[in-house]
């Protein structure tokens, strides 16, 4: 995984957990655990991400992560999780696990989220695996199709 994929993937995980009004905020939160950024850095990977402003309630704005479920939101960095950090996959019955790098089952499960597949009832990641559970179990290679379509 490259270092701006790590980092982008962090910026997500911020902007959605912590308060973040101003690009200047989150390179210093970045800084803080790091990542050594510039503030045109950060405004690439705001661009690339497709981070959005939104109202907190008291008047300021806060960045935040557009509704994955909106078509095309996110696609190429979606693709991107989905082909760097996938490391293989196996099913039994209707259950499929999908094996990641460290740290970025999270991201990875995210990302199977948004394709919205009708047969996916839900996701579970952990540190480097997630767990999909598929219904029906006859719908399984339906979606191992469309997972190895995506990370092709």
């Amino acid at each position: 995984m490259t270092l701006k994929t790590r980092r982008q993937m962090r910026i997500v995980e911020i902007v959605k957990n912590e308060l973040v009004a101003t690009q200047e905020d989150l390179a210093e939160r970045l800084r803080r655990e790091g990542i050594n950024v510039t503030q045109a850095t950060v405004s690439r990977d705001i661009k690339e991400l497709q981070l959005v402003k939104v109202p907190t309630g008291d008047g300021r704005y806060r960045y935040a992560v557009p509704d994955d479920r909106q078509p095309g939101a996110h696609s190429e960095r979606l693709l991107r999780i989905l082909r760097e950090c996938v490391t293989g996959y196996d099913h039994s019955e209707n259950m499929v696990v999908i094996h990641t790098l460290a740290a970025t089952a999270p991201s990875v499960a995210e990302a199977v989220d948004s394709i919205n597949a009708e047969e996916v009832i839900g996701t579970l990641a952990g540190e480097r695996t997630v767990f999909i559970v598929v219904r029906p179990k006859e719908a399984v290679p339906r979606f191992l199709d469309r997972l190895a379509r995506l990370l092709s």
